[in-house]
């Protein structure tokens, strides 16, 4: 019997209609356009509106779209992960609301929380109920409202944020398709650097955590950067050589876009080209576990089956990590 893998069948995405424009951003922090974009390679970002609206109203869309997409019926999924840092609430799992507005009846889901690197981790995990043959139909869905945690009066987080997702399917493959290989970190001493200071158990929010600003994103930028730029470059250089790999062998680096500099970095490392490298931050900014399928979405028609495809991240946690992966279909 042919061994199985777990391949990627279909992807979408969505963001949402709102567009904050670094222009916009300059009438609210002390801050510029040349300055955001010189630092960090974004332009704008889209930011989730309205009342009682939370991470899965970005993905349940995107989820819509992947069922579409992929010919699927809703009650055949089998299973359903959100990778997400901003769950709709603390519990029930966003999974499970998502699996309730879609249909998924049948689907048990979870949510799982790893920062930046969540739709890596979750892809990993994913890909093992595939490959164990218990499961037919998976979807991992990396999807944030990272606009309910940002302060808008810090102009060295808000610049960096936005809102968006993306979900794919992943299916059994025997020909030697999708997930090949994976490595994935964690480290918890890198968890003073990038945090959110109340709202959990240690600190529960009190009048006094609200009124400190203490439920918004806190990251030492300096300190992230170095963290980030070793993390990925490294862990995407070891996956390419344990895989007998060369730069001219890989067709693709999906990066985590959290800053263009960064990513710039990681390929270099690879020898890659700026031609295989995917980029929107400059559209979407960091939607944290929303960026890695945001890209696979748009970049989805340059995509061939057979494609040596390199994803990697890094994370508040520190978390981080890369998957190489075969892609298992020609563009539709």
């Amino acid at each position: 019997m042919s061994k199985i893998t777990a391949a990627i069948t279909g992807v979408s995405g969505y963001v949402p209609d709102y567009v904050l424009t670094n222009k916009e951003l300059e009438t609210m922090v002390d801050t510029n356009d040349e300055w955001i974009t010189t630092r960090t390679g974004i332009k704008e970002r889209r930011i989730l509106k309205g009342e009682g609206k939370g991470t899965s109203h970005i993905a349940v869309p995107a989820v819509r779209e992947l069922l579409r997409k992929t010919n699927t019926k809703p009650e055949e999924v089998d299973l359903l992960i959100c990778a997400t840092t901003t769950p709709d609430m603390v519990f029930p799992a966003t999974a499970n609301l998502i699996t309730a507005e879609v249909g998924a009846v049948n689907a048990f889901g979870y949510d799982l929380q790893a920062a930046c690197s969540g739709f890596l981790f979750a892809l990993a995990t994913g890909s093992k109920f595939i490959e164990s043959g218990q499961y037919k139909k998976v979807i991992v869905v990396g999807a944030d409202k990272m606009s309910a945690i940002v302060d808008y009066t810090d102009r060295a987080t808000c610049i960096i944020f936005g809102d968006g997702g993306g979900a794919v399917m992943l299916e059994p493959n025997t020909e030697g398709l999708g997930i090949q290989d994976s490595i994935l970190k964690s480290d918890g001493t890198g968890a003073q650097f990038l945090h959110m200071k109340a709202g959990g158990s240690r600190k529960p929010a009190s009048i006094e955590t609200v009124q400190a600003r203490e439920h918004f994103a806190y990251q030492e930028g300096q300190q992230v950067f170095k963290f980030a730029v070793k993390g990925m470059a490294d862990v995407s250089a070891e996956i390419m050589e344990r895989n007998h790999l060369t730069g001219e062998d890989v067709a693709w680096l999906v990066p985590h876009q959290a800053n263009k500099r960064i990513i710039e970095a990681t390929a270099n490392r690879m020898g890659l080209s700026s031609e295989k490298v995917m980029l929107n931050i400059q559209k979407y900014g960091n939607t944290t576990s929303g960026t890695i399928p945001l890209c696979l979405w748009e970049y989805e028609n340059q995509l061939k089956k057979g494609d040596n495809i390199i994803l990697a991240a890094f994370g508040g946690g520190f978390t981080w990590g890369a998957i190489y992966l075969k892609w298992a279909y020609d563009p539709k």
